[in-house]
């Protein structure tokens, strides 16, 4: 009996550090799944939630782009741009609720998964629309921007991977942020979009608008 309570008594010491570095190891990677600036998840845990919430087929995919990012940047300086960034952050993880997700894919650009319970999605997220453009308290009053969103539905493209309906959202969003609209819905149509002409809509060059078939 004496002896089991003494190899009791020496383990715990190993038991009870054990348990601290497990702790520890949780804490490590909840730190490496969010981004540090806005507390978001990261791309690759927004990829792992977001492929479990689509296959409830009321899933919506949404992208979103801060609007004029670099020159907000270059005239006002990165800390306007951070606290931009860290507003939008928290506004669109308000927006779409526990039972859906946000992550920061990278710069400006967002991306969330939102359950669409009562089949108004283009109205709630015409409604962030304008949440997203609101001013950011405490910051400098001359920062003026809005963020372009583009989504789909993921019941419209059965079939599709999240990379294939991101795809889409994305190319919806450049359409939006070519028309100024602020939102764009994926349509049944094919959409399309060059990688060249994304790139130069987002530098605020004027280019040719793409051949698009949406549903606004």
């Amino acid at each position: 009996m004496n002896t089991l309570l003494d190899v009791l008594a020496a383990s715990a010491p190993l038991a009870a550090g054990w348990a601290a570095h497990v702790r520890w190891l949780g804490r490590r990677l909840h730190v490496a799944r969010r981004d540090p600036l806005t507390g978001l998840r990261t791309r690759d845990a927004f990829t792992h939630r977001a492929t479990t919430l689509l296959k409830d087929p009321r899933a919506v995919v949404v992208l979103a782009d801060v609007d004029q990012f670099k020159q907000i940047n270059d005239t006002h300086g990165h800390a306007a741009g951070d606290m931009l960034l860290k507003a939008t952050a928290d506004r669109l993880t308000r927006h779409v609720g526990r039972k859906g997700v946000a992550g920061r894919l990278g710069g400006d650009e967002f991306a969330a998964v939102l359950i669409d319970e009562h089949g108004a999605a283009a109205d709630l997220l015409a409604l962030l629309c304008g949440i997203l453009a609101r001013p950011v308290d405490g910051q400098n009053p001359n920062v003026h921007t809005t963020v372009s969103l583009g989504w789909v539905r993921a019941a419209d493209f059965p079939g599709e991977d999240l990379s294939g309906l991101l795809r889409r959202a994305d190319e919806s969003m450049y359409a939006a942020k070519q028309a100024r609209s602020g939102l764009k819905r994926a349509g049944l149509g094919r959409l399309f979009a060059t990688v060249a002409g994304r790139r130069s809509g987002r530098r605020g060059t004027r280019t040719t608008p793409p051949t698009l078939e949406v549903a606004a």
